[in-house]
């Protein structure tokens, strides 16, 4: 156990230090310390037989599949029947021990190893149908994809996107398109068809049982399994020990506990902990008779409803938020819930002055439970709030929105050009909601475009409350500088409902073209990039359609420097993660070490050289390229296509021959001139096409 925890800190430190390291923001450690501690790290995995999945001496290669096949489970997947009462607990364990667990709140997985190796990943599905999602599993951020134990091995756990996790990644995304809470987040990551998407996500796995075993290992305890669990590498869902005397307060222990986790949890499970009389329990059709899931007390409080605010957003949406008076919450002040949509608050049968009951989803978000007078009297506004014009209701997945169609809707206005200034979009500086509110009431501007031409009003802006000469130059320098922007972060700005930043990179990557050909792109097109359905293919073509859309894209086109991503089909070493190292394997450092072993030419050049060249990043491109110079090019070429069968993906001949033959050309230039005690270090687009 102890060297698993080891493991698991030279992973974590060595992984912070390659990525402070390759994004090129120094270093947190020397060259000769990260070795030493990899060097550690890999006698660890060969004395345990353990590797996890984000181990630094693997590479795990990415792949895309056209759908999730589907397969039965060994054994039903049962759900658990429910209380949300202590004493229930306490009269259903009896006399008995158990164990009480956190319930977490994600996606319930099992997991299968053969001769210590992942070899099979299933949602639950149906209980009696799941998912295959095994290529997502491998990479999952904390399970072992390899194990001591070499029989079949079964187990059952939750795939989870940690809270910490879940607000970086909201961070990523414009307020609309923020994802609602991590378990959603977490349901689509790991169903993904491309498993580089699932990898950015960094969903997690606890285990909570194991389903089975091989006969030559046998627990006659549950806890006894956990710990084993534990020893080969994997997490457990936090649990305690319990009777019927101490359950009460491992209740409220574990009701303190969740709220400082960073683990989504929905309540806790009790089981029996005696494996034998488990097995003598039972079943019914629908819930195992040895386990209980204990549901948290949502902390309730009744208030007054006062008032429905409709918010309109930039995409047309006009959404309605409850208002109410002040309530304290799991600690908090709370005096306003989001209603969602018009469905909900018919649903809710809502009216000014009803009693309401309000409570934290998950103790997060603000909800409204229950409307204890329901007077079904709030009225849907046949105008919008904003700009008078004649509202329409929309259906969409069942639900019922209301919409402002007027395209120069004030509200709708200053929405999109927030939007189109984050920092996520055109990242202009200076710009605030309420700055843009002034320039819009001023006539400064009336469209997007209108943004890079406010030197015109130089004067009129130097004398603005909250403006000043210095002001006014840095907020024409971010707007210089936000004239050369990425593909993605383009498209995103655009403010195209449903399209966030992730969505974005995706298109831009499929489909790099100049913005005024995305009308090119039809639904049929969209429909091939991961993650797009109907809906999303439908609104982004339906916004490059519009005439007006077309002309404000022409102007943006004129005044921008676009740069666009490679498709990834072109790039030879598509696919390939950079690792410093690969994972292990004798012929491959036997063929490393006869290149060590040959003689150099040209003077040897050190890490520290390749990072003060201008024209190099600091990263992995000026250290291999570094390396590579100090060899013979003929015998670069040669012990190239030795070593390169053992890193995925240049294991297929014909890729590992034409990336050979692409590089042997440039490399013998730059050898020749390293020997001649030239500059020795190649331009940045050779540095490219070898990373």
């Amino acid at each position: 156990m102890e060297n698993v925890s080891r493991m698991k800190e030279l992973i974590s430190r060595l992984n912070q230090a390659a990525k402070v390291y390759y994004q090129g923001q120094g270093e947190v450690m020397s060259n000769f310390e990260y070795d030493k501690l990899y060097d550690e790290l890999l006698a660890l995995e060969k004395e345990t037989g353990i590797t996890m999945n984000n181990s630094p001496t693997i590479h795990v290669g990415y792949e895309t599949i056209s759908e999730l096949p589907k397969e039965q489970h060994v054994q039903p997947m049962l759900s658990l029947n429910k209380t949300k009462e202590p004493a229930d607990l306490v009269a259903w364990l009896g006399n008995e021990q158990g164990l009480l667990s956190m319930k977490l709140d994600g996606l319930s997985i099992i997991l299968t190893y053969e001769n210590g190796e992942l070899v099979k990943a299933l949602t639950r599905g149906n209980g009696e149908i799941g998912e295959v999602i095994t290529n997502n599993a491998k990479t999952f951020v904390n399970i072992p994809g390899r194990i001591q134990y070499t029989g079949t091995l079964i187990v059952r756990g939750e795939a989870l996107i940690r809270y910490s996790d879940f607000e970086e990644l909201n961070k990523q995304e414009n307020v609309e398109e923020q994802y609602k809470n991590p378990r959603n987040l977490c349901s689509g990551s790991v169903r993904q068809l491309n498993n580089e998407i699932t990898a950015k996500r960094r969903v997690h796995f606890y285990a909570y049982n194991i389903i089975s075993i091989g006969d030559e290992i046998s627990f006659t305890k549950k806890k006894e399994g956990l710990v084993w669990l534990v020893k080969q590498g994997f997490e457990v869902a936090p649990y305690r020990e319990v009777s019927a005397s101490n359950i009460e307060d491992m209740i409220t222990y574990f009701s303190n506990y969740v709220k400082q986790s960073d683990l989504p949890s929905d309540g806790l499970v009790l089981t029996f902990d005696d494996v034998a009389y488990s097995a003598t329990l039972g079943r019914t059709a629908k819930f195992p008779h040895d386990s209980i899931a204990f549901k948290w007390q949502d902390e309730l409080a009744e208030t007054t409803l006062r008032e429905i605010e409709w918010s309109a957003s930039r995409t047309g949406l006009i959404n309605p938020v409850a208002v109410f008076d002040a309530v304290e919450l799991e600690g908090t002040t709370v005096s306003r819930a989001s209603v969602h949509n018009v469905s909900i608050l018919k649903e809710l049968k809502l009216g000014l002055g009803d009693k309401i009951l309000v409570y934290k989803a998950n103790m997060i978000i603000p909800q409204i439970q229950e409307n204890k007078t329901q007077s079904g009297t709030c009225v849907i506004p046949d105008k919008c709030p904003v700009c008078g014009a004649s509202t329409t209701l929309e259906q969409e997945h069942g639900s019922v929105f209301l919409l402002c169609p007027n395209k120069e809707c004030y509200a709708k206005k200053i929405k999109l050009l927030t939007h189109f200034v984050s920092r996520n979009a055109m990242n202009i500086d200076g710009l605030s909601e309420s700055t843009l509110e002034k320039f819009v009431a001023d006539g400064m501007i009336h469209s997007l475009t209108d943004i890079f031409y406010l030197e015109k009003y130089q004067d009129k802006i130097v004398e603005m409350e909250g403006f000043g000469e210095k002001s006014y130059d840095n907020l024409i320098e971010s707007i210089e500088k936000a004239k050369q922007i990425p593909l993605a972060n383009l498209l995103y700005s655009l403010g195209i409902k449903g399209i966030g930043l992730s969505m974005a990179k995706l298109i831009a990557e499929k489909y790099p073209y100049p913005i005024t050909k995305m009308q090119e792109i039809t639904g049929e097109d969209l429909l091939k990039v991961d993650g797009i359905g109907e809906v999303l293919a439908k609104s982004f073509v339906r916004y490059f359609a519009d005439k007006n859309n077309q002309e404000q894209l022409k102007n943006l086109d004129d005044l921008l420097i676009v740069s666009y991503p490679e498709k990834k089909e072109h790039q030879p070493f598509a696919g390939l993660l950079c690792q410093r190292r690969t994972r292990p394997d004798p012929k491959a450092n036997a063929a490393r070490s006869q290149i060590r072993s040959r003689p150099q030419v040209g003077r040897q050049i050190t890490h520290t050289e390749i990072a003060q060249k201008p024209c190099q990043k600091r990263g992995m491109q000026g250290l291999v390229v570094g390396r590579l110079l100090t060899r013979l090019p003929a015998d670069f070429f040669r012990e190239f296509l030795q070593l390169t069968p053992h890193i995925a993906p240049l294991s297929h001949t014909a890729r590992r021959n034409e990336v050979a033959m692409k590089l042997f050309g440039e490399l013998s230039i730059a050898c020749l001139i390293g020997a001649l005690g030239l500059e020795p270090i190649p331009n940045a687009d050779i540095a490219q096409e070898v990373t």
